[in-house]
């Protein structure tokens, strides 16, 4: 069984900064891609960023310059650095899982809320 477990989120002031991580447990081999979406009320979820297995990322355009991604591939574990955030990053984030050789998979975490105040 694996499992997505994500931490970081939270309240912050508008112009602050949060951390998030996601780290996957359980028999789980061949990581490509991991990754961050988010989902605000009443909107689809959404690409935040992504990471693959040999460092190359990208994303969302409202991001660009103030989140970044990375990853520990030795610990199944992805980050999300978000800096300066605005009050339209206000969402559910959750984390992302792809990979797999002879059998793809695709996991999601459960998410976490990131609200952002004025």
């Amino acid at each position: 069984q694996v499992q997505l477990v994500e931490s970081g989120g939270g309240l912050v002031q508008a112009g602050g900064s949060l951390r998030l991580a996601c780290a996957a447990s359980g028999r789980i081999f061949n990581v490509n891609l991991m990754g961050w979406y988010r989902q605000a009320p009443g909107k689809p979820r959404e690409l935040v960023a992504r990471i693959t297995g040999g460092g190359f990322t990208n994303y969302a355009d409202s991001v660009k310059g103030r989140f970044t991604i990375s990853r520990d591939s030795a610990k199944n574990t992805v980050y999300l650095q978000m800096n300066n955030l605005k009050l339209e990053d206000t969402a559910v984030y959750y984390c992302n899982v792809q990979g797999g050789s002879l059998v793809a998979f695709d996991y999601w975490g459960q998410g976490t809320q990131v609200t952002v105040s004025p």
